[in-house]
């Protein structure tokens, strides 16, 4: 897959989709793109910047959802242009898809609308590249569905991400033979490391999360053959206004990207 001068090729390695959760501000923004751009390019591997302009999914009506979809697009527009990156960004209906669209250099459907028909058909339609994160409550197989749902336009620039399937109450699992049942299909399987360790909810009126675990996901994917990754990313996760217990340290993802690429060399040598 080409996006842009960004070239999606598994012979040449897993690309990286990595970024703050939702957009807290400018500055914020920029710093983590800015890092996150750097170590990407000294390490050879192809990078997406995501931060999302607005969480329409939050647990609590109280909860930061973000700048909204102009402001936000505002803020990835410039960051797009200052440091001559990708961005993706979620879109949550029709409506947004067209300003969205205009641009974002991919669209990302999230995981409690990968069914929603009229969104899928309407994001392709875009002609723009679309990450859907399959949902915790579908098995690898069902994917097929989704993207004969977006193949139908004519538009067949699409990812399937994994992001764990609901386990109990508040709990996610990984089934590591998913990504390659997924694989099947010939289209790119990305990995997120972060949601899998989310604990959905399980902070009472905010989701918690095991970040300690997210590294050890993310070594055993880059294992199976996966395409790429996707890694929520900040300064401070404790301070971060959503999904701080599931990020990464932002000072801790060279080091993981380091060892992420020894292990792909290990198994592909």
């Amino acid at each position: 897959m080409k996006i842009g001068n960004l070239s999606i090729d598994k012979k040449k390695g897993f690309f990286l989709i990595a970024g703050p959760c939702v957009i807290e501000d400018y500055s914020t923004t920029f710093e983590i793109a800015q890092a996150l751009r750097d170590i990407t390019t000294d390490l050879d591997i192809p990078f997406i910047f995501k931060a999302s302009y607005d969480k329409a999914n939050r647990t609590s009506i109280n909860s930061f959802r973000g700048p909204g979809i102009r402001e936000g697009l505002k803020i990835l527009e410039t960051i797009r242009a200052e440091l001559d990156i990708k961005v993706l960004s979620d879109v949550h209906s029709v409506e947004e898809v067209h300003l969205a669209s205009e641009v974002l250099d991919i669209l990302q459907i999230p995981a409690f609308l990968c069914r929603q028909t009229d969104l899928i058909v309407e994001a392709a339609g875009s002609g723009k590249p679309v990450n859907i994160k399959k949902g915790q409550f579908l098995a690898p197989w069902d994917v097929k569905n989704i993207i004969q749902k977006f193949i139908s336009t004519g538009n067949h620039r699409v990812m399937i991400t994994e992001r764990g399937v609901q386990f109990g109450y508040n709990n996610l699992v990984v089934d590591f033979r998913g990504i390659g049942i997924m694989q099947q299909t010939g289209y790119p399987v990305v990995f997120d490391a972060t949601h899998s360790v989310q604990l959905p909810g399980g902070s009472g009126s905010s989701s918690g999360g095991q970040r300690e675990f997210a590294p050890i996901l993310a070594k055993a994917a880059v294992s199976t053959g996966v395409d790429g990754l996707f890694i929520e990313v900040h300064k401070e996760p404790e301070k971060a206004l959503c999904d701080g217990p599931n990020s990464l340290r932002l000072d801790e993802i060279q080091s993981l990207l380091i060892t992420l690429k020894a292990i792909e060399k290990a198994v592909t040598s």
